[in-house]
Protein backbone atom coordinates (compact mmCIF):
# COMPACT_ATOMS: atom_id res chain seq x y z
CA UNK A 1 0.00 0.00 0.00
CA UNK A 2 2.08 2.60 -1.53
CA UNK A 3 -0.45 5.67 -0.51
CA UNK A 4 -0.54 7.05 3.07
CA UNK A 5 -2.49 5.31 5.27
CA UNK A 6 -5.47 7.24 6.94
CA UNK A 7 -6.14 6.07 10.21
CA UNK A 8 -8.12 6.83 13.12
CA UNK A 9 -7.63 5.67 16.92
CA UNK A 10 -10.91 6.11 19.40
CA UNK A 11 -9.73 5.60 22.94
CA UNK A 12 -10.97 7.49 26.09
CA UNK A 13 -7.62 7.16 27.78
CA UNK A 14 -4.63 10.18 26.38
CA UNK A 15 -1.90 7.97 27.75
CA UNK A 16 -2.94 5.31 24.75
CA UNK A 17 -3.97 7.96 22.42
CA UNK A 18 -0.26 9.19 22.92
CA UNK A 19 1.34 5.89 22.90
CA UNK A 20 -0.55 5.02 19.30
CA UNK A 21 0.58 8.61 17.93
CA UNK A 22 4.18 7.68 18.81
CA UNK A 23 4.14 4.52 16.96
CA UNK A 24 2.17 5.79 14.16
CA UNK A 25 4.97 8.44 13.71
CA UNK A 26 7.56 5.93 14.00
CA UNK A 27 5.85 3.83 11.70
CA UNK A 28 5.39 6.64 8.84
CA UNK A 29 3.35 7.11 6.09
CA UNK A 30 0.53 7.46 8.34
CA UNK A 31 -2.01 10.41 8.85
CA UNK A 32 -3.64 9.81 12.18
CA UNK A 33 -6.44 11.50 14.12
CA UNK A 34 -7.29 10.42 17.60
CA UNK A 35 -10.43 11.15 19.73
CA UNK A 36 -11.35 10.38 23.52
CA UNK A 37 -15.09 11.16 22.39
CA UNK A 38 -16.41 7.76 20.73
CA UNK A 39 -19.28 10.31 19.55
CA UNK A 40 -16.89 12.53 17.39
CA UNK A 41 -15.05 9.83 16.28
CA UNK A 42 -18.08 7.50 14.91
CA UNK A 43 -18.74 11.07 13.10
CA UNK A 44 -15.57 11.53 11.57
CA UNK A 45 -15.53 7.78 10.58
CA UNK A 46 -18.20 8.32 8.31
CA UNK A 47 -16.92 11.31 6.74
CA UNK A 48 -13.29 10.58 6.49
CA UNK A 49 -13.57 7.21 5.74
CA UNK A 50 -10.20 5.82 7.27
CA UNK A 51 -8.19 3.01 6.06
CA UNK A 52 -7.68 1.52 9.67
CA UNK A 53 -9.48 2.07 12.88
CA UNK A 54 -7.76 1.84 16.60
CA UNK A 55 -10.65 0.97 18.76
CA UNK A 56 -11.08 0.66 22.26
CA UNK A 57 -13.33 -1.88 23.70
CA UNK A 58 -14.42 -1.00 27.41
CA UNK A 59 -14.97 2.41 27.55
CA UNK A 60 -16.86 4.98 29.97
CA UNK A 61 -19.45 5.87 27.82
CA UNK A 62 -19.77 3.11 24.90
CA UNK A 63 -18.52 -0.14 24.09
CA UNK A 64 -16.24 -0.88 20.92
CA UNK A 65 -17.61 -3.85 20.25
CA UNK A 66 -20.96 -2.44 19.47
CA UNK A 67 -19.70 0.45 17.96
CA UNK A 68 -17.72 -1.99 15.53
CA UNK A 69 -21.00 -3.52 13.86
CA UNK A 70 -22.10 -0.06 12.84
CA UNK A 71 -19.11 0.63 11.19
CA UNK A 72 -18.14 0.69 6.96
CA UNK A 73 -17.30 -2.56 5.91
CA UNK A 74 -14.40 -1.05 4.34
CA UNK A 75 -12.79 -0.09 7.39
CA UNK A 76 -9.74 -2.43 9.14
CA UNK A 77 -11.15 -2.45 12.85
CA UNK A 78 -7.82 -3.30 15.14
CA UNK A 79 -9.12 -3.84 18.98
CA UNK A 80 -6.97 -2.13 21.54
CA UNK A 81 -8.31 -3.53 25.22
CA UNK A 82 -6.40 -4.31 28.33
CA UNK A 83 -8.99 -7.43 28.62
CA UNK A 84 -8.45 -9.96 27.18
CA UNK A 85 -11.59 -11.80 27.44
CA UNK A 86 -13.18 -9.45 24.23
CA UNK A 87 -11.10 -11.03 22.19
CA UNK A 88 -13.12 -13.82 20.86
CA UNK A 89 -16.08 -10.87 20.77
CA UNK A 90 -13.88 -8.46 18.74
CA UNK A 91 -13.08 -11.25 16.24
CA UNK A 92 -16.75 -12.15 15.67
CA UNK A 93 -17.15 -8.80 14.29
CA UNK A 94 -14.35 -9.38 11.59
CA UNK A 95 -11.97 -7.23 13.76
CA UNK A 96 -8.25 -7.44 11.58
CA UNK A 97 -6.13 -8.14 14.75
CA UNK A 98 -6.38 -7.48 18.75
CA UNK A 99 -3.90 -5.58 20.28
CA UNK A 100 -3.73 -5.99 24.13
CA UNK A 101 -2.65 -3.59 26.47
CA UNK A 102 0.08 -2.39 27.26
CA UNK A 103 0.89 -2.53 23.51
CA UNK A 104 4.22 -2.74 22.50
CA UNK A 105 5.86 -1.55 19.27
CA UNK A 106 7.11 -4.66 17.19
CA UNK A 107 3.04 -6.40 17.94
CA UNK A 108 1.78 -2.67 16.97
CA UNK A 109 3.79 -3.16 13.24
CA UNK A 110 2.39 -6.42 13.01
CA UNK A 111 -1.15 -5.19 13.78
CA UNK A 112 -0.48 -2.89 10.87
CA UNK A 113 0.52 -4.52 8.24
CA UNK A 114 -2.06 -7.48 8.99
CA UNK A 115 -4.92 -4.32 8.55
CA UNK A 116 -2.54 -2.87 5.22
CA UNK A 117 -2.58 -6.74 3.37
CA UNK A 118 -6.66 -6.81 4.66
CA UNK A 119 -7.20 -3.58 2.48
CA UNK A 120 -5.40 -4.32 -0.44
CA UNK A 121 -7.13 -8.15 -0.39
CA UNK A 122 -10.50 -6.12 0.14
CA UNK A 123 -9.72 -4.06 -2.98
CA UNK A 124 -8.36 -6.96 -5.01
CA UNK A 125 -11.74 -9.21 -4.45
CA UNK A 126 -13.59 -6.08 -5.52
CA UNK A 127 -11.99 -5.57 -8.68
CA UNK A 128 -11.73 -9.58 -9.11
CA UNK A 129 -14.79 -11.24 -8.02
CA UNK A 130 -16.73 -8.32 -8.93
CA UNK A 131 -18.72 -8.47 -5.52
CA UNK A 132 -19.84 -5.48 -2.73
CA UNK A 133 -21.51 -6.07 0.45
CA UNK A 134 -24.31 -4.28 1.59
CA UNK A 135 -25.35 -4.20 5.28
CA UNK A 136 -29.49 -4.99 4.93
CA UNK A 137 -31.39 -4.41 8.44
CA UNK A 138 -29.52 -6.28 10.36
CA UNK A 139 -27.44 -8.82 8.31
CA UNK A 140 -24.55 -8.63 5.16
CA UNK A 141 -26.10 -8.92 1.30
CA UNK A 142 -23.76 -9.36 -1.06
CA UNK A 143 -24.20 -7.79 -4.77
CA UNK A 144 -22.70 -8.86 -7.73
CA UNK A 145 -21.64 -5.97 -10.29
CA UNK A 146 -22.77 -7.06 -13.31
CA UNK A 147 -26.09 -7.83 -12.14
CA UNK A 148 -26.61 -3.98 -11.00
CA UNK A 149 -29.04 -1.56 -13.60
CA UNK A 150 -28.69 1.34 -11.77
CA UNK A 151 -28.67 3.06 -8.00
CA UNK A 152 -31.27 5.53 -6.48
CA UNK A 153 -30.83 7.82 -3.34
CA UNK A 154 -33.94 7.12 -1.35
CA UNK A 155 -32.70 9.90 1.86
CA UNK A 156 -30.47 7.99 4.04
CA UNK A 157 -30.94 4.80 2.08
CA UNK A 158 -29.84 3.89 -1.82
CA UNK A 159 -32.04 1.02 -3.73
CA UNK A 160 -29.66 -0.79 -5.89
CA UNK A 161 -31.71 -2.15 -9.05
CA UNK A 162 -30.72 -5.74 -10.46
CA UNK A 163 -31.41 -7.22 -13.99
CA UNK A 164 -33.96 -10.55 -13.00
CA UNK A 165 -33.46 -9.73 -8.83
CA UNK A 166 -35.03 -8.35 -6.50
CA UNK A 167 -33.75 -4.64 -5.51
CA UNK A 168 -31.64 -4.16 -2.08
CA UNK A 169 -31.98 -1.45 -0.23
CA UNK A 170 -29.18 -0.72 2.42
CA UNK A 171 -28.14 2.55 4.93
CA UNK A 172 -25.82 3.87 2.79
CA UNK A 173 -25.35 7.65 1.71
CA UNK A 174 -25.19 7.95 -2.11
CA UNK A 175 -21.31 9.53 -1.66
CA UNK A 176 -20.31 6.22 0.30
CA UNK A 177 -21.84 4.25 -2.79
CA UNK A 178 -20.06 5.89 -5.18
CA UNK A 179 -16.75 4.79 -3.43
CA UNK A 180 -17.90 1.26 -3.09
CA UNK A 181 -18.06 1.20 -7.03
CA UNK A 182 -15.04 0.92 -9.59
CA UNK A 183 -15.06 4.41 -12.22
CA UNK A 184 -14.90 1.91 -14.87
CA UNK A 185 -18.02 0.56 -14.49
CA UNK A 186 -20.28 3.18 -12.81
CA UNK A 187 -21.22 6.70 -13.42
CA UNK A 188 -22.99 9.60 -11.35
CA UNK A 189 -25.10 11.45 -13.60
CA UNK A 190 -27.57 12.77 -11.37
CA UNK A 191 -27.57 13.77 -7.28
CA UNK A 192 -30.34 10.60 -6.92
CA UNK A 193 -28.62 7.89 -9.79
CA UNK A 194 -25.61 5.77 -10.47
CA UNK A 195 -25.63 3.79 -13.61
CA UNK A 196 -23.93 1.06 -14.82
CA UNK A 197 -22.35 1.48 -17.97
CA UNK A 198 -23.17 -1.48 -19.20
CA UNK A 199 -26.56 -1.05 -18.82
CA UNK A 200 -27.03 1.73 -21.03
CA UNK A 201 -28.56 1.41 -24.31
CA UNK A 202 -29.34 4.76 -25.40
CA UNK A 203 -29.12 8.41 -24.25
CA UNK A 204 -30.13 11.93 -25.51
CA UNK A 205 -29.40 15.25 -23.96
CA UNK A 206 -30.42 15.06 -20.55
CA UNK A 207 -31.59 11.93 -20.46
CA UNK A 208 -29.95 8.31 -20.12
CA UNK A 209 -31.70 4.75 -21.57
CA UNK A 210 -31.14 1.86 -19.49
CA UNK A 211 -32.25 -2.00 -21.06
CA UNK A 212 -33.66 -4.50 -20.37
CA UNK A 213 -36.93 -1.97 -19.60
CA UNK A 214 -35.94 1.03 -21.22
CA UNK A 215 -35.78 2.63 -17.58
CA UNK A 216 -35.51 6.42 -18.30
CA UNK A 217 -32.89 8.08 -15.75
CA UNK A 218 -32.32 12.14 -15.72
CA UNK A 219 -28.75 13.92 -16.36
CA UNK A 220 -28.39 16.18 -13.05
CA UNK A 221 -26.84 20.25 -14.65
CA UNK A 222 -24.24 19.14 -12.01
CA UNK A 223 -23.24 16.34 -13.57
CA UNK A 224 -23.22 17.92 -17.19
CA UNK A 225 -19.24 17.32 -17.08
CA UNK A 226 -20.02 13.56 -16.88
CA UNK A 227 -21.82 13.40 -19.57
CA UNK A 228 -20.26 14.99 -21.91
CA UNK A 229 -17.64 12.53 -21.39
CA UNK A 230 -20.46 9.94 -21.41
CA UNK A 231 -20.63 8.83 -25.35
CA UNK A 232 -16.61 8.16 -25.62
CA UNK A 233 -16.66 5.95 -22.55
CA UNK A 234 -20.10 4.74 -23.48
CA UNK A 235 -18.47 3.86 -26.55
CA UNK A 236 -14.90 2.32 -25.51
CA UNK A 237 -17.12 0.09 -23.50
CA UNK A 238 -19.25 -1.43 -26.19
CA UNK A 239 -16.01 -1.78 -28.19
Amino acid sequence: MNKTIRCIAIDDEPIALSIIREYCGQYGNIELECYTSPLKGIDRIVTWKPDILFLDIEMNSHNGIQIAKELPQETAIIFTTAYSQYAIDGFNVDAVDFLHKPIFYPRFCHALEKAVRWIGNKETDLQTCGTLTLKVEHKNVVVYLKDILYIEAMDNYVKVYRKDLPTVLSQITMKEMETMLPENGFIRVHRSYIVALNAICKFSNRRIFLYPTDKEIPVGRKYTESFKNLYNIFKSKKQ
